[in-house]
């Protein structure tokens, strides 16, 4: 019976799926992304587009020498151009950057930064100037109506960083230890608006390799993302206080979460991206520290997860206030995932739970669909895990078209959850008995009370 289902599940599975994890294996086990061996020549400017190269500002880019003024006037000079500019960091070089904030707002909104060669940062914090940040490389700050594109290499250099002892693989079963941990994330995005990235291709961030901060009108296309599975932190693209992106066709192995969505933001669509070795697609974590936490209207679909911890996971911490609202994970293929499916609303990270102690109050998880969930999971845990706050449950989840399989051929492993209320649309594998139907507000149970008034803390 096994071996049947698992070829039905082999032939259901989408061309687009196939392809797309083939081209993902080939380029992610490669250091030096050498399927791309012939990246797309630089577009030509425009007649009304004005090119300013780094080389031009006074840029060695040897690797060596110190390029960080000559890019920062090159920065400055495209920023005040009143036409339409391209900042061009040319092939084969290599520029070594320092900590640098490349603020706006710029007199133009149609300005490129053009990635061609390699922009390499200080190797390590022994190398790190003391005067600079120790918290962020690239700050993109108020710019509005940039394209980061190009052909080039954006190198984070964090194996020494991944190394300090404050990092959970340090100490013993994940504790850390004593010492600084500041770790720079390699681009920031800060207040930002009508943003492009595509075709970037990005390497071993100390920390998060892209974040945006309070950003909105986002577009990622084909970029590309590594660091080793074992890299702490290294989240792939992370959002906070942002609204309205898209990631399309994107390719992402790391240490961390590939795509994180935190506090604040809505209208994200994720589509057609392979990620992993990873640990998956997230929301959260959110609430920590009692704070509140709001996110809406998020869409994952026709998406790979392969050799990751997680699959797709909403991740909330005891204590915090708000919601999770409006999200549907669909067509997603996992390939040898830990926790293909998993909502965890008592997520407690560092010391370990211990130092997490039980709390009434929760953000709320509402309104989550999951359609089209198909592959093999990592048969150490259950393939469906829905664990919900005691006060206030998870509700109006709806499942369809499941199919976890175990990668070994071992046994099945039953779902496992906990005050969680949905509705099962359609037959899955393994079935998903333990989800409760209705909605406790309506019964009374749960404390319906305190989640309506969660409920209007968020748009």
């Amino acid at each position: 019976m096994l071996i049947s289902c698992l070829s039905a599940l082999c032939f259901l599975i989408p061309l687009c799926f196939l392809g797309l994890f083939t081209q993902s294996r080939s380029l992610l086990e490669d250091d030096d992304y050498s399927p791309i061996s012939a990246p797309a020549p630089a577009p030509e400017p425009s007649p009304a587009q004005i090119v300013f190269n780094v080389m031009s500002y006074g840029a060695a880019g040897d690797g060596i020498s110190d390029d960080t003024e000559a890019f920062k006037m090159a920065w400055d000079a495209a920023c005040q151009s009143q036409l339409p500019s391209l900042l061009l960091l040319p092939p084969h070089r290599t520029f070594l950057i320092q900590s640098v904030i490349l603020t706006g707002p710029c007199k133009t909104n149609a300005l490129v930064f053009q990635v061609e060669g390699t922009i390499m940062a200080p190797d390590g914090p022994e190398s790190w100037p003391r005067s600079y940040s120790k918290r962020q490389w690239l700050v993109f700050y108020r710019i509005n109506g940039m394209s980061m594109q190009g052909g080039g290499v954006i190198d984070g250099r964090g194996a020494k960083w991944w190394e300090l002892p404050c990092k959970p693989h340090r100490g013993i079963n994940g504790t850390t230890l004593p010492g600084p941990c500041d770790s720079p994330v390699a681009i920031r995005f800060f207040w930002c608006s009508n943003l492009r990235m595509e075709g970037v291709k990005m390497k071993n961030s100390p920390q998060f390799h892209v974040r945006f901060d309070r950003c909105e009108h986002v577009q990622i296309e084909s970029i590309f993302i590594k660091s080793p599975a074992g890299s702490p932190n290294t989240d792939g693209i992370h959002l906070e206080n942002t609204n309205h992106v898209t990631i399309y066709n994107s390719l992402i192995s790391n240490g961390d979460d590939c795509v994180s969505i935190g506090a604040g933001s809505y209208n994200i669509y994720i589509k057609n991206i392979t990620c992993g070795p990873s640990h998956g697609i997230s929301i959260g974590s959110l609430g920590m520290k009692n704070t509140a936490a709001c996110v809406w209207n998020i869409t994952v679909s026709e998406s790979v997860i392969k050799h990751s911890d997680n699959g797709v996971r909403i991740k909330t911490w005891q204590g915090g206030y708000g919601a999770v609202s409006a999200v549907t994970f669909r067509n997603i293929l996992m390939d040898t995932v830990r926790n293909p499916i998993i909502i965890d609303q008592y997520y407690c990270s560092g010391a370990g739970r211990a130092a997490c102690p039980n709390q009434t109050a929760a953000v709320s998880v509402t309104g989550v669909s999951y359609e089209g969930i198909k592959g093999t999971y990592d048969v150490r845990s259950p393939p469906v895990h829905l664990a919900c706050s005691d006060a206030v449950p998870c509700t109006n989840l709806t499942v369809s078209d499941v199919e976890l399989l175990p990668a070994e051929g071992q046994r099945i492993l039953d779902p496992f959850c906990w005050n969680a209320y949905g509705d099962v649309a359609t037959l899955t594998v393994p079935p998903l008995f333990c989800l409760i139907g209705g909605d406790p507000r309506l019964a009374g149970a749960g404390a319906g009370a305190d989640r309506q008034l969660l409920d209007h803390t968020c748009p």
